[in-house]
């Protein structure tokens, strides 16, 4: 089933031929009818999304300036903070929880004149690649309820795969919103460290995150990026960067450029996923493109060094959830009877498996054998990619090595887990662009998606490779 674009809608209601109410009542009636069955949503906020909503109508008729999102609407992954409204990173420990302020992502959105409609599930403290990690229940795929949408961001894509929001935001860590679009059939856009602000999202690994959308298409995800990125004082790793200026590209074709394969890529992928990454490479030098033959010998180290730098900033993030300041509070005789209990009870099991496993790799003795080492490994994948971007201006590869899998296949094997986020991950450690295109589709007619790598700032021109893959679909 196919749902109006985000550019679709905006221009539409602009031009007066359809409300911001009438357009939000048909997603919340979208919600209504399939919401229970594929848990995309922590909460609705269908009230506060039909005031908004209202507020552009009156905009529309009294002739003002409208957002470029103006009655949009766009649901928020719930590890982004909204002012007054619950922020739980569906984990017992935050449950209850409301921010006093809004996370510039939400003010931003706000701004543009988008229209919030939830806050959707997620693994908890975004740690996961199926949702299947949230306190309150998993997410279903919206295109086969049997699988999994993919994670940690999975409630943000099956949101919109099922067409109750035109747009979501997720982050991404460590594959954390390409994952699920490949999975959930969308466009996932993890942009360059720093492109978009990280204020008021609650922090997993803060020199990994970033914020970015999904969408249905190229274009739509070009809008919502024009609107959440660009330079944020509150955000200390925030670039001086305006906005990237990215849908006055999209039409500029791919005629010339280098596209970068990988000869030495990590094995495991499926092989219909293989071969609509080559359908793929031949479809871009049919329109123009050459195609080269580029090595990243560090690619395959960057699943365990992610998995040492990641959960050692997690333990550091996560050790605020103490009882003391906010949050969920067990009672106990004692303060470090407090702590133990109310973090025992407040935690699920990989969040506190990764806390371990980052407790232990900091610790006195370990840190240069474990954790040092992991940030030698993440300066070699960096160095490698710029190696590769000297003969090349994009990297096409698989998105996941599969496509949507059952529920419970890979629960009880955490390692089978994490290497769904294998080709992911790299760009993560290296700060560099990333997103992922659907390009048909593979085993049990479910999507693949093609990823496309680019540079540090480098959006631009992936959006382009993106744009002409869309269109080569």
């Amino acid at each position: 089933m196919s749902f109006p674009t985000v550019a679709q809608l905006a221009r539409d209601i602009r031009e007066g031929k359809v409300t911001a109410s009438a357009v939000l009542e048909e997603h919340l009636k979208r919600v209504d009818e399939r919401e229970s069955e594929i848990h995309a949503f922590n909460l609705v906020t269908a009230e506060n999304a039909r005031a908004a909503a209202v507020e552009v109508d009156r905009a529309v008729q009294a002739g003002k300036p409208l957002g470029p999102l103006a009655g949009v609407p766009i649901a928020l992954k719930d590890n982004m903070c909204t002012r007054g409204i619950e922020t739980t990173c569906s984990s017992k420990i935050l449950e209850g929880w409301k921010p006093p302020y809004d996370a510039t992502v939400v003010t931003k959105l706000r701004e543009a004149g988008a229209v919030i409609v939830g806050k959707t599930n997620l693994d908890e403290f975004a740690m996961g690649s199926s949702t299947e990690n949230s306190a309150f229940g998993p997410t279903r795929n919206p295109l086969d309820t049997s699988r999994v949408p993919g994670g940690s961001s999975g409630g943000s894509a099956a949101a919109v795969a099922a067409g109750f929001a035109a747009a979501s935001l997720g982050s991404d860590t460590g594959g954390s919103i390409r994952q699920p679009a490949a999975l959930c059939g969308l466009v996932g856009v993890k942009p360059t460290y720093g492109v978009v602000s990280r204020y008021g999202l609650v922090a997993f690994a803060s020199s990994l995150d970033q914020i970015g959308p999904f969408t249905h298409t190229v274009e739509d995800a070009a809008l919502v990026m024009e609107s959440i990125a660009g330079h944020d004082p509150m955000d200390s790793t925030s670039l001086l960067q305006p906005a990237p200026s990215l849908l006055s590209v999209l039409d500029q074709g791919v005629q010339g450029m280098r596209i970068g394969r990988v000869v030495d890529m990590p094995e495991g992928s499926e092989p219909d996923v293989l071969e609509r990454l080559d359908a793929a490479f031949a479809a871009l030098k049919e329109r123009g493109a050459a195609i080269v033959d580029v090595k990243l010998p560090s690619l395959q180290f960057g699943l365990t060094a992610y998995y040492l730098v990641a959960p050692a900033e997690a333990s550091s993030n996560l050790a605020r959830y103490d009882g003391v300041r906010y949050g969920m509070r067990v009672d106990a005789p004692d303060l470090n009877a407090m702590y133990a209990a109310t973090r025992s009870q407040g935690f699920g099991a990989e969040v506190k498996r990764r806390i371990m496993l980052g407790t232990y790799a900091l610790s006195a003795g370990y840190y240069d054998a474990y954790y040092g080492k992991a940030l030698k490994v993440r300066r070699l994948i960096a160095d490698d990619f710029a190696k590769a971007y000297q003969s090349c201006d994009v990297v096409l590869t698989p998105t996941s090595p599969s496509v949507a899998f059952p529920f419970g296949d890979k629960t009880a094997d955490p390692l089978a887990m994490y290497l769904c986020d294998v080709f992911t991950i790299p760009t993560n450690l290296a700060g560099h662009a990333a997103m992922s295109v659907p390009f048909g589709t593979g085993a049990h007619s479910l999507p693949v998606g093609v990823q496309v790598l680019a540079p540090a700032l480098g959006e631009a021109t992936m959006f382009r490779v993106a744009a002409e893959l869309e269109r080569a679909r």
